[in-house]
């Protein structure tokens, strides 16, 4: 009997173009969206990280924001990874090996952290290894789905992407609620132990990829990726390159009061981790709020506009956590956890509305070619920006003196990140303005042009599918 003639026919139709956005749920796609879930899902230990820290380690809010900022290292290296994979094959295969690689290492991470890992130093190499191999198995799944929507439609890769970052954040939404709730119920070992599972479904599924052994040797990747190094440098060089990258990279880079705020909201305030759950459910749907009213109203604003007044405001509307800190909000009337929340949506939805055109302005500034290479360098400039926000943020925090039960300083740090924010706004002009309708334009033939609208749709669907991913 055909396939065509059996009743569950419309069944999987209907699952096929709904569910999986088109694309035919064979094993391999199963893998790829399975590796996109774990890492979404994996933010299920975020909470019990930042507990452990402060309760058994008992670090201070600048350790705790040092260590955060040494995490984020393997971010900023992504694209050695990538080299690694393509040039580097592991036992005969460039991806699978490699996935089997992150799981192993993932495991092992999350189980020293349930188990022996009793100061920062061993705490730190243990968080460390943890996101090197999230940051691997990023990597790799990447890779893979570029290789399968190669020569297919725009549309047709649109949706396989579309559908990875979906499930992403899917995982990311389930644990948002589900890390303090854990929390409340167990102690942070024991939420360390449930973690360590996920990475191994990781190394489960690396079989299901389709994959040729590689029989030749890697010398012949070589020269590809030096022909890429050189073409990737050729365009760093270009000033209408780097002049946004350079503003991008100071106005990330500007320090950080979040691991101090955690320390208040825990100590002083005394918000238990369930609580905290919620308010990272909640920050979670506001981040989607913020990218839909990027993409339904902001993304035909000129760069400079609009980095420019959403910088404005976001310092301006983060002034509103001084009530918080100084206990204002109580003399008002407002209770603590109904503030907190009120403050993290607005201050997310204004947040993510300010880094949707960085996510458009990375897309133009990619030459053909070399779109996938420059995009991820370009991440990882973003990332060590991010690195020095938590370094520069912990150094602060120690100078003003604010510790896990001082918090007389805390509202000058509130004060002094906000408005550092505002430092780079006298470089606005490296940025493209209202006459240069696409940087790509400086790169792409007539035919290959596209248009701004395009541009900003693609690269706002994959931000409004992917919540805190990473």
């Amino acid at each position: 009997m055909l396939s065509s003639d059996t009743p569950f026919q419309p069944l999987k139709k209907f699952v096929t173009e709904k569910i999986f956005f088109g694309n035919e749920p064979t094993p391999e796609l199963l893998a790829i969206l399975t590796v996109y879930f774990v890492q979404g899902i994996l933010g299920i230990s975020r909470l019990a990280v930042s507990f452990f820290l402060k309760d058994e380690l008992h670090l201070s809010p600048a350790q705790v924001g040092a260590l955060l900022g040494v995490a984020a290292l393997p971010w900023v290296v992504k694209p050695l990874f990538g080299f690694l994979s393509d040039g580097l094959p592991l036992f005969g295969y460039r991806r699978r090996s490699y996935l089997v690689l992150s799981g192993i290492l993932g495991t092992l991470a999350w189980v020293a952290l349930a188990t022996f890992v009793q100061d920062a130093w061993t705490a730190t190499l243990a968080i460390l290894l943890s996101s090197i191999s999230i940051a691997i198995s990023d990597v790799i799944a990447d890779s893979i789905v570029v290789e399968r929507v190669r020569g297919e439609s725009m549309a047709q890769s649109g949706s396989l992407q579309s559908l990875s970052w979906a499930v992403s954040a899917l995982g990311g939404l389930i644990t948002a609620y589900l890390s303090g709730w854990l929390l409340q119920q167990f102690n942070t070992q024991t939420v360390f132990w449930i973690t360590a599972a996920f990475p191994l479904i990781v190394s489960a599924v690396a079989g299901w990829i389709v994959e040729t052994p590689v029989v030749a040797s890697s010398e012949a990747k070589r020269p590809v990726i030096g022909g890429q190094i050189k073409q990737v440098w050729q365009a760093m060089k270009q000033k209408a390159i780097w002049l946004p990258t350079l503003f991008v990279f100071l106005w990330q880079a500007t320090p950080s009061s979040e691991s101090a705020f955690f320390f208040f909201v825990t100590n002083d305030l005394g918000f238990e981790p369930e609580f905290l759950g919620r308010v990272r459910l909640v920050t979670s749907l506001a981040a989607l709020l913020g990218i839909w009213l990027y993409q339904r109203f902001f993304k035909a604003i000129p760069f400079r506009v609009i980095l420019g007044w959403t910088t404005v405001l976001a310092s301006a509307l983060g002034m509103t956590t001084l009530l918080l800190v100084t206990h204002t909000n109580r003399a008002l009337g407002i209770d603590d956890h109904w503030f907190s929340l009120g403050d993290s949506l607005i201050l997310t939805v204004m947040g993510q509305i300010a880094f949707m055109p960085v996510l458009v302005l990375s897309a133009r500034l990619c030459p053909p070619g070399i779109e996938a290479t420059l995009f991820a360098l370009l991440m990882s400039i973003w990332n060590l920006a991010g690195l020095l926000s938590h370094e520069l943020g912990a150094l602060l925090t120690q100078w003003l003196g604010v510790t896990e039960t001082n918090f007389e300083q805390l509202w000058l740090l509130v004060v002094l990140t906000n408005l550092s924010t505002l430092l780079p706004l006298p470089f606005l002009g490296w940025l493209p303005g209202e006459d240069e309708d696409s940087v790509a334009q400086l790169f792409l033939a007539p035919e290959d042009e596209e248009s701004t609208e395009s541009v900003t749709e693609k690269v706002s669907e994959r931000q409004l599918l992917s919540v805190n991913r990473e």
